[in-house]
């Protein structure tokens, strides 16, 4: 088995893992800082958004010997608003100017066939409404509404509300680091990108889905024992699912990056960074959030119910004891006295299932005890 492998079989077991509910607050301070840094570039320099937001025109030109920045130039001065410019594979060059009208165009591309030297007639001109791209972004807001409204209503079904907020905060919290990155690089925002923003959506929520799945499955009556609080085992579950959260990232940006650093960056295909920004740093933003945000808020709601105070105030009393008669504190303590539990009912099973009997050998027990 690989050292990859032997570590996600040992986390998985609970043998190693990490403190993420206990250390939250320190996730929590760099998430809000981060947060704070995506507003900023938000408040400050706004989104750069495509023509098909604003409204403008789109010219392609034939092979022009014209360098783009000589092209923004002439686009710049025969419209009087700034052009984006860029270099096709075929030596020709695409311009975008924001709003201006149908008449304007014209003006437009009869002086930049002339500055570029060449024919007005080969230089393709699209024509975007301000109404057509107003309807866009209505559009997508609300196609982003009704996925939050289905995944809240789904997560507390399937699961309970608690998990519905933590996983909403965390989606919340990925677009807002994906669009504040948009605004920070200045990227064009286009409905490309707006297609990433949902697409990360799905991913984000795939691997918070995961780690609650099996929190909801080893938190089945907690109550009932005395080893494990839930915010222990809500640890457990972030590390069980650790490696498997991972390797889906990993897998996923590789081929996002390859669009966004050889595609956009060395081939200069600029198009390309308007779905793969949004994909890479919304990625790498859902894997962040379901280990070190959803889950751990999750346990922080739970943590705030009488029967998990009382189980922690039990467990701590309990570890506490143990610790005071020198005995491990990871030794498994069942409570004795349930209410309303039969005295020879199986204690419920949280945590791994599958604990190595070797770690049990050999501890002291009170004779006769029954576990």
């Amino acid at each position: 088995m690989s050292k990859l492998g032997t570590l996600g079989a040992r986390l998985h077991r609970g043998e190693i893992g990490y403190d993420f509910v206990g250390k939250r607050k320190i996730w929590y301070g760099v998430s809000i800082l981060i947060t704070i840094t995506a507003i900023l570039g938000l408040t400050v320099g706004g989104l750069n958004m495509g023509i098909e937001f604003r409204g403008g025109a789109v010219f392609t030109t034939e092979k022009t010997s014209a360098s783009v920045s000589q092209a923004e130039t002439y686009a710049e001065e025969a419209s009087g608003h700034d052009a984006i410019v860029q270099k096709l594979g075929n030596g020709g060059l695409r311009i975008q100017i924001a709003d201006i009208d149908t008449a304007k165009s014209d003006e437009i591309k009869t002086a930049l066939a002339k500055d570029l030297n060449v024919d007005s007639e080969k230089i393709a001109a699209d024509l975007v409404g301000p109404s057509w791209g107003e309807e866009v972004a209505n559009k997508a807001w609300q196609g982003l509404a009704i996925f939050m409204v289905l995944v809240v209503i789904y997560l507390a079904i399937a699961f309970e509300w608690r998990m519905a907020v933590a996983a909403l905060v965390a989606l919340i919290h990925d677009i807002t680091i994906t669009v504040g990155i948009y605004a920070l690089v200045g990227f064009e925002v286009t409905p490309g990108t707006v297609i990433g923003l949902l697409t990360i959506l799905g991913y984000s929520l795939y691997d918070t889905v995961v780690v609650f799945d099996s929190l909801k499955e080893q938190t089945k009556d907690i109550t009932k024992q005395t080893r494990w609080t839930y915010s222990d085992v809500a640890d457990r579950s972030i590390n069980g699912t650790l490696v498997r959260s991972i390797n889906t990232t990993v897998v996923a940006l590789l081929p996002v990056a390859a669009l966004l650093f050889i595609g956009g960056g060395v081939l200069g295909a600029g198009m390309l960074n308007d779905i793969s920004l949004s994909l890479f740093v919304g990625l790498a933003a859902g894997a962040y959030s379901s280990i070190f945000i959803a889950t751990p808020l999750v346990a922080d709601l739970k943590e705030r119910e009488p029967q998990m105070k009382a189980l922690r105030k039990r467990v701590l009393a309990k570890r506490a004891q143990a610790a005071a008669k020198g005995e491990s504190v990871e030794e498994p303590v069942v409570e004795e006295e349930f209410e309303d539990d039969d005295e020879d009912a199986t204690p419920a099973v949280v945590g791994p299932r599958n604990q190595p009997a070797s770690r049990n050998r050999g501890r002291g027990r009170p004779s006769g005890k029954r576990r």
